[in-house]
């Protein structure tokens, strides 16, 4: 299997969190054209920025959507529904990619959070 934009073949940090932003980008602009706006967390509280965990929380639901929206089309290939291979499969190698990059995302917290435990007071 070739490695997709750097991943897997010793690809950097940045390039997988800027593979992973377009693919988040990529959902949102999908998402919008498929749902009606609504006020977004950061409207809601009327801070000027996400906090943390907000920003986690809609990068971890957006990589769900990714997921489902792949295994939703692998489901409907499987069936006969839909006949566009090259759309599945883009679907579910974007999907690992956004798996892929998220997990890289979660490595590193972890390790910063080891890190930051074992340091002396």
């Amino acid at each position: 299997m070739n490695p997709v934009g750097g991943i897997g073949g010793g690809g950097s940090l940045e390039q997988i969190i800027a593979l992973r932003q377009q693919i988040i980008d990529r959902s949102k602009v999908l998402q919008e054209v498929h749902q009606p706006k609504s006020a977004s967390p950061t409207e809601a509280t009327g801070s000027g920025a996400p906090s943390f965990g907000d920003s986690l929380r809609t990068a971890l639901d957006n990589v769900n959507s990714v997921q489902a929206e792949s295994s939703r089309m692998t489901t409907a290939y499987e069936r006969g529904e839909e006949t566009d291979i090259a759309k599945v499969m883009l679907a579910r190698q974007e999907a690992g990619v956004a798996f892929e990059a998220t997990l890289q995302v979660r490595n590193k917290l972890l390790a910063a959070y080891q890190e930051t435990m074992r340091m002396g007071i």
